[in-house]
């Protein structure tokens, strides 16, 4: 095996153009047994192989320093550079995370986990290189589909006028999660058609030098394309065209599906596990919002390039037409153009992961809540029990958007609560209103009857006294069942209630409970800092009642253990009981 040798670029260099196929074909081998087992980005690693490997041949990294967008094509890139047993050895697997890190070598240079960084991240490098009076290229690795992101945009812009060495290395497979969506895919499909030759040039126009490379996955003509740039005095393209999922059938017909994987049996395809809940809340929004278009013609769903998050097909996509919008990597576009629907009288759904919220914090300050557009934003993944990559955390988006006025943040605990809330959001036109989806699917049947127009009024669902019990969204279910554990252990029976509003507090309730009760807890599933219960906590902060707000400790998590983190934050049944016998 060549894989196995190679310890370090410098390797790759020793290799002969036949050694480097055999090392690719190693390579995708090595992205199939972890990916089936492990998991993780897909096709964006299988198409990168050959690109990786001549980059590393040209290049000389850690001097020369390649910066990769979203970095979720990283794995062949990790394999060279010292970290190929994490792809070998199932027993390793861990030993890696699935984007750029620098704390597992120097060739990485940042962390990066979202998207249309890369250029702007690496045109600092050459500026700091030039600053500094150091040499050396500066490399940075973008694909289409993250060309869509505003920073991306700008970085090419600035990238332009830089007279000095950056070279942006353009990986187009003609793909973005799904499809692209933007007049800029036009251009590139323009200079694939054209061989690079068409005189309409998106990078020239942006004042780079421009290198066409026809068959991305030729490893020579890859060569020969980065000899040509090394060393460049001048920012340059260089336009790649590849295949996403090159060498594995499935994933080369099925793009968006093989973007990223669960374990899977790579003979079949078919995933490793099977899902036995209920339902899942991406199913149920798709099919809610093909009731409400079909009802509706001014309901209009809009993702920003992640469709599948509230379960939009290509087949469903197709059959909403002008109704369903995909923005591509644009949060920003995504926010603003809503607020316009809104206010043209038009019903905006726009489902988006907590973690890609804080893209475009200043629409959803600005353009959306500022003017009070009746904007619905369905927030999905937001729990720690989402995502756990450090650079997709879901557990900071109640701090960061409930803080904006005008703003109403609702947090259903189950699926009827969900849809009781979507209907209320998409009729009503007097406020922007975001929904926290819970992760786990939760259905008893009950019908919903309450009013949301009526704001920030909680619901107690179990009357008791001495103690209250505020359990927030997806954490009501612990707050039900550490109730039942503090009236084991103390033989006070709590009040439990369903806060419903992250943004605001029924100030008559609380009031109330002072009267009857000598503390009161708060639970979320989120972090703490700036969060819903420090606003409890406030309000009882001059009276006699003690309060206790649980949730988690500001910290960037990394592939972490849920049920460790909860521990940890002392947010398991018996934990809680024990701290609130010792409060009474």
């Amino acid at each position: 095996m060549y894989l196995e040798k190679i310890n370090a670029p410098e390797d790759v260099k020793k290799l002969n153009i036949d050694e480097m196929h055999a090392l690719a074909a190693e390579m995708r081998k090595a992205l199939l047994f972890r990916l089936s087992k492990h998991g993780g980005h897909f096709g964006p690693n299988f198409g990168m192989v050959e690109a990786t490997i001549a980059m590393h041949y040209v290049f000389d990294s850690p001097k020369d320093q390649i910066v990769y967008d979203v970095s979720h094509q990283s794995y062949p890139h990790k394999m060279l550079t010292g970290r190929k047993d994490a792809y070998l050895y199932e027993e390793h697997f861990d030993d890696v995370s699935g984007y750029t890190n620098p704390e597992e070598s120097e060739h990485d240079f940042f962390n990066v986990g979202h998207t249309s960084t890369s250029i702007s991240l690496a045109s600092g490098l050459a500026k700091a290189r030039d600053l500094n009076g150091e040499t050396g290229n500066v490399i940075a690795v973008i694909g289409d589909g993250s060309l869509s992101g505003g920073e991306a945009l700008e970085g090419l812009d600035f990238a332009g006028e830089m007279d000095t060495n950056f070279i942006i290395v353009v990986n187009d497979n003609d793909m973005s999660i799904a499809e692209n969506h933007g007049g800029l895919y036009r251009n590139l499909k323009l200079l694939r058609d054209t061989d690079g030759k068409a005189e309409c040039n998106l990078f020239r126009a942006m004042g780079l030098d421009y290198v066409f490379v026809k068959d991305g996955n030729d490893i020579s003509s890859l060569i020969a394309a980065f000899r040509q740039v090394k060393d460049s005095t001048k920012p340059v393209a260089v336009h790649i065209v590849t295949q996403k999922g090159k060498g594995y059938e499935l994933a080369e017909q099925h793009k968006e599906q093989w973007h990223w994987c669960m374990p899977f049996d790579p003979a079949t395809g078919k995933p490793a596990g099977s899902f036995d809940g209920d339902g899942d809340y991406g199913t149920f929004t798709a099919n809610y919002l093909q009731e409400k278009m079909a009802a509706d013609p001014s309901v209009c769903a809009i993702t920003s390039a992640t469709p599948a998050v509230f379960g939009f097909t290509p087949e469903i996509r197709k059959k909403a037409g002008k109704q369903f919008v995909d923005v591509g990597i644009a949060e920003e576009q995504a926010a603003a153009m809503a607020s316009g629907i809104a206010k043209n009288g038009g019903k905006p759904f726009w489902g988006v992961y907590s973690s890609f919220l804080q893209r475009t914090y200043d629409q959803l300050s600005q353009d959306i809540c500022i003017n009070k557009n009746a904007v619905t934003i369905a927030v999905f993944a937001a729990s720690v029990f989402g995502m756990n990559d450090v650079t997709h955390l879901g557990i900071y988006d109640i701090p960061m958007i409930s803080n904006i006025p005008n703003l109403v943040y609702l947090a259903p605990v189950t699926v009827e609560e969900y849809r009781a809330m979507l209907d209320w959001a998409l009729d009503q036109t007097e406020h922007p209103v975001a929904i926290r989806v819970p992760v786990q699917y939760v259905s008893d049947g009950k019908a919903v009857t309450k009013d949301f127009s009526q704001l920030n009024r909680y619901e107690v669902t179990q009357q008791g006294s001495d103690v209250a019990i505020l359990a927030l969204g997806s954490f009501y279910s612990l707050g039900v069942a550490a109730a039942e554990k503090i009236q084991e252990k103390t033989g006070i029976t709590p009040t439990v209630i369903n806060p419903y509003f992250i943004t605001g507090q029924d100030t008559e309730l609380l009031e109330q409970l002072k009267s009857s009760h000598k503390a009161v807890i708060t639970l979320e599933d989120g972090v703490l800092d700036g969060g819903f219960g420090e606003k409890i906590a406030r309000f009882y902060g001059d009276s006699a009642v003690k309060t206790r707000c649980y949730g988690l400790k500001k910290e960037f998590l990394d592939r972490y253990d849920a049920q460790e983190v909860l521990r940890e934050n002392r947010l398991t049944v018996e934990q809680i009981a024990e701290d609130v016998a010792k409060m009474l």
